[in-house]
């Protein structure tokens, strides 16, 4: 079975969207910064949407109770197919116990990031595979897992010098074009010589991520994730 890829749209792209397709995700519910509850929650979706909550506004007293209640008469009442708690602000004493109660109390499968993950008997979700590490590799930490990945056209630079190598993220303005076909860690590359160092761009298209997938597909991934606005 291919693997499932779901594109995360919020409100507008799905009420601008005539034809959405045929997996999306809702992005996303916040921890209100008003009540002990959740701000954002969707008052409509295709059935089987996938339903994310995630961290960007921090969590700060609110209330597992309360939280797991709104989610759970969503997940019932849009007939969600399951809950991605995106949670990306790492060693939150907060986020952790609300993660382990959610993990229990929603009706549906419950989706965890890597940050949150351990310890407990559910679904992985982790962060986009860097650009210069095997997939394999990536993935054995997590292996007996159901694993999510996280999936972006996105890029990185490999600045070796004498002293050190040093890897920065691209930025979506510098994506690049052209350059060498690396099929092992599925992107592309171009090299720049300089004065004292050299320079590897490394980033990856929409074929590369085609090919990252089926590769995934026989290591055990289940499901991927990527944004609209990105890859839609």
């Amino acid at each position: 079975m291919a693997i499932k890829r779901y594109l995360a749209m919020t409100a507008a792209e799905i009420a601008g969207n005539p034809a959405l397709p045929s997996e999306i995700a809702w992005m996303a519910c916040q921890f209100s910064p008003y009540s002990t509850g959740l701000s954002n929650l969707p008052a409509a979706l295709p059935q089987d949407s996938l339903l994310i909550l995630n961290d960007f506004t921090p969590i700060q007293g609110h209330d597992p109770s309360v939280v797991g209640a709104q989610l759970r008469q969503c997940v019932d009442t849009l007939k969600c197919c399951g809950m991605l708690l995106d949670f990306q602000r790492p060693d939150v004493e907060e986020t952790a116990e609300l993660t382990a109660f959610l993990a229990n109390a929603l009706p549906c499968p419950v989706i965890v990031s890597e940050h949150y993950a351990k310890g407990l008997e559910c679904p992985v979700f982790l962060s986009p595979l860097p650009h210069h590490v095997p997939l394999s590799e990536y993935l054995a930490p997590w292996q007996g897992r159901d694993i999510w990945l996280d999936i972006a056209p996105d890029g990185e630079t490999i600045t070796l010098s004498e002293e050190k190598a040093a890897i920065a993220p691209l930025s979506p303005g510098e994506l690049c074009e052209g350059g060498h076909l690396e099929e092992k860690l599925h992107c592309h590359y171009k090299a720049e010589l300089m004065e004292d160092s050299a320079r590897f761009t490394l980033w990856r298209t929409a074929e590369d991520l085609d090919a990252l997938l089926e590769d995934a597909e026989g290591l055990g991934v289940k499901a991927a994730v990527g944004l609209y606005q990105e890859i839609g």
